[in-house]
């Protein structure tokens, strides 16, 4: 019977945390039984996990969690696995002005809820609702919630026709359709991902009807692709004031905040 040791020596890839799912032991764990047999179950499992992962499918798919933040969120192949690029888009809400009031807050495309679900932990007085197109994301996002959010189903803004707020927050898709980068995300909704051709088809539309649901000084932030920011800036021109511009933290643009016009 193959050892731990035996496993980390073979250099597989995401071996070491993939022992550590499959035998539910830290990595010190592993290196202080490195001789450990493992069973017929135990080998099989890992072995499945090794042959999808040299497949591509993504570790947090394996493991069904992914952190985020200060939170463990569970994900699964319905919804986009979280991003460090994403906790951005939660630094900018947490300072905006009257962060400390009773706000009413909008998270479009929730996905499996990071965005809605760590903004309603951190700050618990802000009433929080979170809109997505696909009930088994937001099956997702439901079992994720710790928190009393409004999980509504449907496209953008259809679920809150007659509802305006102090913040609309989103990370739309916003990947062009034809990108070569689509490749190394094949295992995960592409829904999720792509926008037209320009990848800006939804954030149009966010952009355009965002004005309609926020209350007088209202702010819009949005999560972007690098090479988009000028063009979004653009679009918000018209019904928006006061647009700020950040990046990331590897230095790329990677969001806009706008305050609607009145």
């Amino acid at each position: 019977m193959k050892t731990v040791q035996d496993y980390l020596k073979s250099g597989a890839i995401d071996i070491a945390p993939l022992l550590s799912l499959v035998l539910e032991k830290s990595g010190t764990e592993l290196i202080s039984n490195n001789h450990y047999q493992l069973s017929l179950g135990e080998k099989s499992r890992l072995e499945s996990f090794i042959l999808k992962r040299q497949k591509g499918m993504p570790f947090a798919y394996l493991s069904g969690n992914r952190g985020f933040y200060h939170l463990d969120f569970k994900v699964t192949p319905d919804t986009l696995i979280p991003r460090p690029e994403t906790e951005l888009l939660i630094d900018i809400a947490l300072e905006l002005p009257y962060s400390n009031q009773d706000l009413k807050v909008l998270d479009l495309g929730t996905g499996s809820g990071i965005i809605a679900i760590t903004l309603a932990d951190k700050n618990p007085h802000w009433q929080v609702s979170a809109t997505d197109y696909s009930a088994q994301a937001l099956e997702v996002a439901k079992s994720n919630a710790t928190t009393q959010i409004e999980f509504l189903q449907g496209g953008w803004f259809e679920p809150v026709a007659d509802q305006t707020f102090d913040l609309i927050i989103s990370n739309p898709p916003y990947i062009e359709e034809n990108d070569s980068y689509l490749d190394d995300l094949s295992f995960e909704p592409i829904s999720a991902l792509t926008a037209g051709k320009d990848g800006l088809d939804d954030i149009r539309i966010i952009i355009n009807q965002a004005p309609n649901h926020l209350e007088n000084n209202g702010f819009l932030l949005l999560e972007h692709g690098h090479d988009q920011q000028a063009r979004i800036v653009e679009l918000l021109t018209e019904n928006f004031t006061h647009i700020q511009t950040f990046k990331d933290y590897n230095s790329k643009d990677r969001a806009v905040l706008a305050q609607v016009k009145n």
